[in-house]
């Protein structure tokens, strides 16, 4: 399933496909937000379009015991955006061998730490269920996502081809030692989650 996560700000809570397809629409039909998503013309026009892709999101991810799609939201049940742990698809072949994450957030939640917060949650949560490296790749124009994964503690690796088909920025982040252990689902937060100030969106494409 998709385990539902807060921090100081947010939850994360996996999405439903007839409550939350209006904001999918939403925020899927932004030429601002799918400029960085694949060749960016994979535009979401119409519910019905965003009720299937939640719906292929949560039989692909929602039944994982760690991977998921997870709507992102004020305490309060503003949604913001999304954020991704999932398989990544590695180039010229059908696999998937890393385990990449992901955010895609609505501009006016740009420039307030939001995606750094659920991206640290999220990467807190995956290290407690014993993954042992994730990466990120971004746009190599994608500056904001960028800052975003360095907020994270993630190493930049350079260009690379290794995914998606496409030259992408990629970042990398390594289990620490000792993972961190939330409590009740709690994410901890580092001093980088509650004082970033960068968000956006990343990946070169929205699969899966």
């Amino acid at each position: 399933m998709t385990v539902p996560l807060r921090t100081s700000r947010l939850q994360l809570r996996a999405y439903d496909a007839a409550a939350d397809a209006p904001f999918a629409r939403d925020l899927y039909s932004r030429a601002e937000v799918q400029r960085w998503l694949g060749d960016g013309t994979q535009r979401v026009r119409t519910l019905a379009a965003a009720g299937q892709k939640i719906e292929r999101w949560n039989e692909l991810h929602g039944s994982h015991p760690v991977h998921g799609v997870w709507l992102v939201s004020t305490r309060a049940g503003e949604p913001l955006g999304t954020l991704l742990l999932k398989p990544i698809p590695d180039s010229g072949a059908a696999t998937a061998h890393d385990i990449e994450i992901g955010w895609h957030f609505h501009p006016p939640a740009w420039g307030h730490g939001y995606a750094t917060e659920a991206a640290h949650a999220v990467l807190a949560h995956a290290f407690a269920a014993g993954l042992t490296r994730v990466v990120a790749v971004t746009h190599p124009a994608n500056e904001a996502s960028q800052v975003v994964c360095l907020r994270l503690g993630m190493t930049p690796r350079g260009l690379s081809r290794a995914y998606y088909d496409a030259e992408c920025a990629l970042f990398e982040r390594t289990a620490p030692a000792a993972a961190p252990s939330g409590t009740c689902g709690e994410a901890p937060l580092t001093g980088a989650a509650s004082s970033a100030a960068a968000t956006g969106q990343k990946g070169t494409n929205d699969h899966g």
